[in-house]
């Protein structure tokens, strides 16, 4: 699409709703037109209106970066309205990322544990080195740390990467999250997964494969939320007039 991408911001009052918003102000390619919260209070130049069925402003394309409660209503919400959506919210059950999929049969939908263009760079790299290093017995480790105001452990993308490299692995891994109940050696297909919490640590993921005499560690470091909220843009432009189906920030990466 070559014309103004107008955008419809669910979650548009909370922080990431108020970054996203920060940054498309200042492009020229896409604009909000709506915003969608519980709470209606107008913050922005856009309305805003408690849920998408009541909004009767046409959008482009939907950012959502809200609550994981909200999205049964907001499927069938964009399902009705035909309405591309990108789905940039956490703790997704399975039951919850089957609905997505299937939802994305009648529009497109795209959605990533995480939306930073960086990481996704990094799940491939951490893909090609799977494919050198794990048949060379090479042991896979992830450190992921976050502020002290998270409350889940292991983060989401820890688990896309450990994901990721499950997806090339010539044996599955095991995912090893607690060492302390156990008195052995690590196994061969095993992933350790760690979590640290602490400050105000945006994101920070490591992946280190550790072999003989040498390790090789690769890492993403989350300065600011910004990250997340470019990523989401580019991927709200990405997706705009784009035709049913289940799109990914791989399928930003390499358009």
């Amino acid at each position: 699409m070559n014309h103004m991408i107008r955008i419809i911001m669910h979650g548009c009052n909370g922080k990431m709703g108020q970054v996203i918003t920060s940054i498309v102000e200042k492009r020229t390619d896409c604009t909000i037109v709506a915003g969608i919260d519980y709470n209606t209070k107008q913050l922005n130049d856009y309305p805003v209106f408690e849920s998408l069925d009541l909004c009767d402003i046409d959008g482009d394309v939907l950012i959502d970066f809200s609550i994981a409660s909200s999205l049964s209503g907001l499927l069938s919400a964009i399902k009705i309205k035909k309405l591309p959506s990108v789905l940039c919210t956490t703790g997704f059950s399975e039951e919850d990322v089957a609905a997505i999929h299937e939802t994305s049969k009648d529009v497109a939908i795209l959605y990533s544990r995480n939306m930073s263009l960086g990481v996704n760079l990094l799940i491939d790299l951490v893909q090609k080195a799977t494919n050198i290093l794990a048949d060379a017995g090479f042991d896979i480790e992830i450190i992921e740390k976050h502020h002290n105001q998270k409350i889940d452990a292991p983060s989401g993308t820890a688990l896309a990467f450990a994901d990721a490299i499950n997806e090339v692995a010539s044996e599955p891994y095991t995912y090893v999250f607690d060492r302390s109940k156990s008195l052995e050696k690590r196994t061969e297909k095993e992933i350790g997964i760690h979590a640290i919490r602490g400050g105000t640590i945006v994101g920070e993921h490591s992946i280190i494969f550790a072999g003989r005499d040498e390790v090789i560690e690769l890492k993403h470091n989350a300065n600011s939320k910004e990250v997340f909220a470019v990523g989401a843009v580019d991927a709200a432009r990405f997706l705009a007039g784009k035709s049913a189906g289940f799109y990914t920030m791989k399928d930003v990466i390499a358009n």
